[in-house]
Parts: C-alpha cells; sequence; structure tokens
C-alpha cells in the first residue's frame, strides 16, 4: 500500500462491512457515500456544509477540470484542495465515464481519446498517462485509472473491447501514476453485463496491485438484479483487504444493496441533482415538492432528519420555493438530501457493528413502502 493510505475493516456482518480510509488529509468512514464536486463544487452547497453534513471526502472529475479552468491553472493555484476550499480528501474520476457520454465528440484508439469540448468545440487528447497528469496537478487523495465505460445493453464483443482496452490502459495509468505519501491509485473492473468479463477484469486488476478497486459500467441503463450480480462476480476475485468502490451508484436502495454485498465506497449526482429539481429523499421515501398536494402541506419533510432544514421549512413553503423557481429551493432540497445520504450511511454503519444488517435492511425498506402507501410522489 501507498506510504500513508491505510484501509482496515473494523467490522462486518456477513458480507457488509465497516471499515476506515486512513489518509494524511482525514479519515473516510466505510461505507461512505462521496457528494458529487464534478467542476470542483457541490451544486448548490458551501463546502463547510457538505462536511457538517458527514461527507469525509467529495469526487470531482478530470474531464471538466481539464477543460475548465484547467490543470495546470489549479496546480499554480495551490491545488484542488486549496482552490475548492476544501482541505479534507478528493478522489478524482479520470474522465472515462465522458468517454462513453461524449460518444458523439470523441474518437477512441487504442492510445486514448481525442474528443471536441462541449463548451467551446476546441479539440483535447486524453490517454492514460495524460489522466494520471492532470489527476497528479489537482493532487487529489485518491486516483482512478483512466478506462472506457460501455453503456448498457451492449454486445458482448463490445464490451470485451472495451474491458480489455481498460486492462491496458490500467497498466499504463500505474506506470504513469506519480506516488506520493498517502495518494492511492484505483483500478477500475469493467466487463458491461457479462460475467466472464467482468471475473477476467477483477482477476487481472488484482493481480496487478492497486490500492483499491472499483466497479464501473454500472448503473448506465441495466436493470438492479443485473448490476448486483455484477457486483457479487466481480468481488470474488478482489482483495478483501482493499476498499471497493461501487461507482456512479446510486439510489438508496442500490446503497443499501450493495453494501449487504460487500461494497465500502459510493457516489452519484442523484441528491444533488434531485435537490435542483425539487425532489427530497426521506426516511420515508421519496418527496416531489412540485406536487399540488403539499401547496397547504403545513408538515416538515422528515422531522427525524440530522438537517434542521428537513425539521423546520414546511412542505407548504418548499412546494412554493420550488414552484417559484427560487434558488434557495436548490439549497435546501440540497441539503436535506445530501444529510439522508450521510445519515443512511452512518445508520449503516451502526447497523453493521451491531450485528444487525438485515433487520436494518428490512425496516428501512418497510418505512420506504410505507411512505408509497401514502402517495408516492
Amino acid at each position: 500500500m501507498t506510504e500513508g493510505f491505510r484501509f482496515e475493516v473494523t467490522s462486518s456482518d456477513r458480507d457488509a462491512r465497516a471499515g476506515l480510509i486512513t489518509t494524511p488529509r482525514g479519515a473516510i468512514r466505510t461505507p461512505a457515500f462521496m457528494p458529487v464536486g464534478t467542476a470542483a463544487t457541490v451544486k448548490a452547497m458551501h463546502p463547510e456544509r457538505v462536511k457538517a453534513l458527514g461527507a469525509d471526502v467529495v469526487l470531482a472529475n478530470t474531464y471538466h477540470l481539464m477543460l475548465r479552468p484547467g490543470a495546470e491553472r489549479i496546480a499554480a493555484l495551490g491545488g484542488l484542495h486549496q482552490f475548492m476550499n476544501w482541505p479534507w480528501p478528493i478522489l478524482t474520476d479520470s474522465g472515462g465515464f465522458q468517454v462513453m457520454s461524449l460518444a458523439k465528440l470523441r474518437k477512441l484508439d487504442e492510445n486514448g481519446v481525442t474528443f471536441q469540448s462541449h463548451i467551446d468545440g476546441a479539440p483535447h487528447r486524453l490517454t492514460p498517462e495524460r489522466a494520471m497528469e492532470i489527476q497528479d496537478l489537482l493532487d487529489s487523495d485518491i486516483t482512478m485509472q483512466f478506462d472506457e465505460c460501455v453503456r448498457l445493453p451492449c454486445q458482448e464483443s463490445e464490451a470485451r473491447r472495451a474491458m480489455l482496452l481498460s486492462l491496458n490502459w490500467a497498466e499504463r495509468s500505474k506506470a504513469a501514476f506519480a506516488t506520493k505519501r498517502g495518494r492511492a491509485l484505483f483500478g477500475i473492473v469493467q466487463g458491461g453485463d457479462v460475467e466472464t468479463l467482468r471475473v477476467e477484469s477483477a482477476k487481472a486488476l488484482a493481480d496487478m496491485g492497486f490500492n483499491g478497486y472499483a466497479l464501473g459500467g454500472l448503473a448506465v441503463g441495466e436493470p438492479q438484479a443485473v448490476m448486483l450480480a455484477m457486483i457479487e462476480c466481480g468481488l470474488l476475485w478482489l482483495p478483501s483487504a482493499k476498499p471497493r468502490y461501487l461507482m456512479g451508484v446510486g439510489t438508496p436502495d442500490d446503497l443499501l444493496e450493495a453494501v449487504r454485498r460487500g461494497m465500502d465506497m459510493f457516489d452519484c449526482v442523484l441528491p444533488t441533482r434531485a435537490g435542483r429539481h425539487g425532489l427530497a429523499y426521506t426516511r420515508m421515501g421519496r418527496l416531489n415538492l412540485r406536487n399540488a398536494r403539499h401547496a397547504d402541506d403545513p408538515s416538515p419533510v422528515d422531522p427525524l432528519s440530522s438537517c434542521a432544514a428537513a425539521r423546520t421549512y414546511s412542505r407548504a413553503y418548499l412546494h412554493h420555493l420550488v414552484k417559484s423557481g427560487e434558488i434557495l429551493a436548490m439549497m435546501l432540497l440540497t441539503e436535506i438530501n445530501l444529510a439522508y445520504y450521510q445519515d443512511f450511511m452512518a445508520d449503516m454503519r451502526g447497523a453493521i457493528v451491531a450485528g444487525c444488517f438485515d433487520d436494518f435492511r428490512d425496516t428501512t425498506k418497510s418505512a420506504w413502502r410505507s411512505g408509497e402507501a401514502k402517495g408516492k410522489s
């Protein structure tokens, strides 16, 4: 392991596990949910509020930051932590997801990807070596290998091509990785929805020896059952002593089921994006504050939330803010959602330590169903 970067499983309940990732910039309690700060900001949130809600680490994105304001500029300004006023751990996604999402603007070859900026159309080149260089300039704590992610469903031949290319890029990423005290490099398992490809990828990455391992290319259009099957087959071949990161996932139910199977880290835009669109996550399920039925409701969003906004602002007021297009609606609902996600992760950690994770899972799902029975919105 990289000096200064450590991972320890402190408790387990069957396959579910609680642990601690230690870095020079702070500890990350697992299972962990990483708020997404793609462009060096968690949208609609002050950094200190993100931390106060319970986040130990945030995610930023290589592709977006290389385009604007530029990795070299961020490095000259003291690095990403100083630039965005977040002194705690940061994980940077290498840009592999954008390789998929920008298919109409890119040309992919064995050495890397040439693409047009979605901002101004300017040409750029991203390779494993350049992805490592950018993440070094950003000075992130957890660096991700450069990979290719495919959208599901796809042909098995296409999934295999991308998986093999990602393994090649994993070797090149590892060779180009700038080792510094406390900095870690994670490999990314690919293979689409084909079990044999996932196993082949996981075995090869385990042999390469990374500081942690991610499962990529999931939550991209496949049913939850497929995602869970890919988790199960992939984890069998990854070292249990290393952290396991499920990229881009997901809904509260996805998190619950993935933790049950042994995943440690997650990120997703869902809680912040939902907050900007009038949706709130609560212990009783999801609320759509755009719905007219909330217009005369004086009750709070969630009286049991750790977030003051969820306890003190009425559903009627939040409905008014959402319908009026007020920025305050986005701010309050984003905070409510991030608080719910962090509370949820803390509750899962507590259930694992107490040895009652399955009971917690059943109780949680029952609460979601009872909320739906009152009229899911």
